[in-house]
């Protein structure tokens, strides 16, 4: 691959998990356990869905194809998107939809915090924004865990059972492939292993804060986003996300 070609694997990667969390969060509405937790998680929603327009609006531009952001969004096939397992899992309790957010929110930052440094222009104005929000997200998620995992004994016994349930998605947090090792040298994206050590350091920060345990980290899982190769669930998500975009493809609002 050539470095545009590896750019818009990135940026397809960037939008895509901005988006699918985005989608599962904004799920919880009508369905949080308070009103301000519900406008919180629709807040956090919308922000990642902000930034996922952003990237995949510099996607659909380097593609060149006659696709914009929206096309990219509702008119691909499940195979073709690259987002990180993780966010596509479903919500489950709040325990577990707020350990998949803590764990996502503890990489993203870092990987922002890198490309606000990019030689990309674009790039870094893109991350300098979303650092912002993303900043709030981690200390709201961080938070939450500690008050789960150091609360009640109901609360800490549901954070307990989340962590096995979301664990093993968080190997393509810590692994990367050649494609993202080109980026790497040129100076588009943070180094690996750097944003990979943040997040595990902080994720030891707050689980010992929480009273949880820090699990090994993993090594290996069974599929592989960065090629399409996804749980059942992103497809079911997608018919529901997808459905009106389809259905109407003329549609104006």
């Amino acid at each position: 691959m050539d470095n545009k070609t590896d750019l818009i694997e990135y940026l397809l990667r960037l939008g895509d998990s901005t988006l699918i969390q985005g989608q599962r969060l904004c799920q919880w509405c009508g369905k949080a356990p308070a009103l301000e937790e519900e406008l919180a998680l629709m807040n956090v929603g919308l922000d990642l869905v902000g930034q996922a327009r952003n990237w995949l609006e510099y996607a659909a531009e380097l593609l060149d194809d006659g696709r914009d952001a929206d096309d990219l969004a509702f008119r691909r096939d499940e195979r073709a998107y690259r987002n990180l397992l993780l966010v596509e899992q479903p919500n489950g309790d709040f325990a577990v939809t707020m350990l998949k957010q803590f764990l996502y929110d503890a990489w993203h930052l870092p990987v922002l915090q890198g490309l606000s440094q990019s030689s990309d222009e674009r790039i870094a104005g893109i991350a300098a924004k979303a650092v912002k929000e993303v900043t709030y997200h981690l200390r709201r998620s961080g938070e939450w865990i500690e008050r789960m995992g150091d609360g009640t004994e109901e609360s800490h016994k549901r954070m307990l059972a989340a962590i096995p349930e979301v664990w093993r998605f968080t190997v393509e947090l810590i692994a990367f492939d050649a494609s993202e090792q080109h980026l790497c040298e040129a100076g588009i994206t943070p180094d690996i292993a750097s944003v990979a050590a943040q997040w595990q350091a902080k994720v030891e920060q707050i689980f010992t804060s929480a009273t949880l345990p820090v699990p090994a980290a993993p090594n290996y899982f069974y599929l592989n986003a960065r090629k399409g190769l996804h749980t059942e669930h992103l497809g079911i998500l997608l018919a529901e996300m997808q459905f009106l975009p389809r259905a109407y493809p003329d549609a104006t609002w």
